[in-house]
């Protein structure tokens, strides 16, 4: 039975798990242990509710232990994406039909799945993506959380109405979807990100094509098949996995009408160009939400909470080892505490535990080889560049996982490369300010505009800060990550996207076109007595 979706009580995040909790503890180690018991299976393309398999596959991996398969895929091209969206058409003609309420019916249903799932969501997160035990559960509640708040944005929009009724007329507006579109997300909040804009989607109205990132495939094929568990009708959602051919394809695509996309400025800029450019029977604008990269900055004054500072930094440096476009990759200090700060930090950063994800420690691999091979590409820069505090250097284990020590780089010049380039691991560069003055003018000098803290006790710098500052998420006095659904609407200036404002009230009306219907009153009979 659906849900009463006009009684939905008002929206709430989440709670986070307490692993400190033996009972939870076990909890997630049963999970564990049931995902370990489903490795290595495979999955096929999903295209109008059917099962597709091509003649080639890819593996998915842990980036703990690469040798470990988590699961085997098989890769679309060109054809299948054609197909996808074909099924996404067809299933539009019928989807736009249903009722915002039976959508939203279907959002809450799975909502309540996940919940009932969420340890088995997090062990997923763990293996393929290398998450720790709070980075995983932060990844599921945010999740439920995307898709219980869009939910009951479906049901505000739908009951939007215009800003006045002119005289004589009977005013509409009316937020009707788009049609099909193309879903893109990264990989390093693979169930989240990519559950969010699929659901904003779907609960719009639209049909999808799905295209996860080739380094989480097994989440985004688990988490389809829950949707279809929740009474997802064929068509709406079609996962098509592989890697940038496959999205290519998508994006020119003349029946693609909206690229959702998450990830780095570089394939987001060739997602938007691409995007431009008119096709052959194509009749509209397509129309891109893009959430990109960050060089994201914490500011720490003389009259700050410095303890608190140092913790802030480094969860928001070192989380999830820097892999987030939110992570705070630069830290400008007063110079009247710089030594103070970098010696509490050095000491603070030294104390993080490097181990396997799967046991819970705070830092573990990044998510690749590839990445691997950046992060210490961009140490050996910065060894030029700076002085290095401490890490500076791979791990090696006896399961050869992507491992990078916690790295920091004091004495940075704000024009350095280390300073400039999104580098996506776990590397921090200090930099050094005069003033407040000069510590804003450092803080904008970069061409993204995402994340921002600053750590100060005086209101008038805060109030400073909030004017000049110029970012899309900006915190006082805490870290410059873990926006929270509907409190911290997320997404960036500049080069960091479209400040599309995930998790917003406005987030829906990118999914939407706005219909505006006057009638003039009188001019047919009316059994409503309106």
């Amino acid at each position: 039975m659906s849900p009463n979706t006009t009684n939905l009580s008002p929206f709430r995040n989440e709670p986070f798990t307490d692993f400190s909790s033996p009972e939870n503890k076990r909890a997630m180690h049963e999970a564990l242990e049931r995902a370990r018991a489903e490795l290595g299976q495979t999955y096929d393309l999903i295209i109008s509710g059917s099962a597709v398999r091509t003649s080639t596959t890819f593996h998915s991996v842990n980036p703990a232990n690469p040798s470990e398969v988590i699961g085997i895929h098989y890769a679309a091209d060109a054809e299948q994406a054609n197909e996808a969206v074909d099924a996404a058409q067809r299933a539009f003609s019928l989807w736009k039909k249903v009722s915002v309420a039976e959508r939203v019916a279907l959002l809450v249903r799975a909502a309540n799945l996940i919940r009932q799932r969420h340890f088995d969501f997090c062990a997923w997160l763990t293996l393929e993506v290398g998450k720790n035990w709070a980075e995983a559960d932060a990844d599921v509640g945010e999740t439920i959380d995307f898709i219980e708040f869009y939910a009951r944005e479906a049901l505000r929009l739908d009951a939007a109405t215009t800003p006045i009724q002119y005289p004589g007329e009977r005013n509409l507006l009316r937020y009707v979807p788009l049609g099909v579109g193309t879903v893109i997300p990264p990989w390093n909040f693979p169930l989240a990100i990519m559950a969010g804009m699929t659901a904003a989607s779907i609960v719009s109205g639209n049909t999808v094509v799905l295209k996860p990132s080739p380094d989480a495939p097994t989440i985004a094929a688990r988490f389809l098949a829950l949707m279809e568990e929740a009474g997802l009708p064929d068509g709406v959602v079609n996962l098509v996995q592989g890697g940038p051919e496959v999205g290519r394809a998508l994006v020119e695509h003349p029946q693609i009408r909206f690229i959702a996309f998450t990830g780095s400025k570089k394939v987001g800029l060739e997602i938007h160009e691409r995007a431009a450019r008119t096709q052959p029977g194509q009749h509209f604008l397509k129309r891109t939400i893009l959430e990109l990269g960050g060089k994201d900055t914490i500011i720490v004054d003389a009259d700050g909470d410095l303890d608190a500072a140092v913790d802030g930094v480094t969860a928001s440096a070192f989380g999830f080892n820097g892999q987030k476009c939110s992570a705070c990759s630069r830290v400008i200090v007063e110079s009247s505490i710089y030594d103070t700060f970098c010696d509490r930090l050095k000491e603070r950063v030294e104390k993080l535990t490097i181990g396997t994800p799967a046991d819970n420690f705070q830092t573990g691999p990044v998510i690749n080889e590839v990445a691997r091979k950046r992060v210490l590409d961009y140490i050996a820069i910065g060894k030029s560049e700076g002085k290095l505090l401490t890490g500076g250097s791979a791990i090696e284990t006896a399961a050869g996982g992507y491992y990078i020590a916690p790295t920091v780089f004091i004495d940075v010049s704000p024009t350095a490369r280390l300073a400039q380039e999104e580098v996506f691991g776990p590397v921090l560069a200090v930099i050094r300010s005069e003033n407040f003055d000069d510590a804003l003018a450092i803080a904008n000098n970069t061409e993204y505009g995402l994340t921002g803290a600053l750590y100060s006790g005086s209101r008038e710098k805060l109030d400073r800060a909030r004017d000049e500052f110029h970012v899309g998420n900006l915190y006082f006095n805490r870290k410059c990550t873990g926006a929270m659904v509907g409190a911290h609407p997320f997404g960036g200036f500049n080069m960091s996207g479209t400040d599309s404002k995930a998790g917003g009230p406005e987030y829906l009306t990118l999914f939407t076109q706005a219909k505006s219907i006057a009638e003039k009153r009188g001019s047919v009979s009316d059994v409503s007595g309106d």
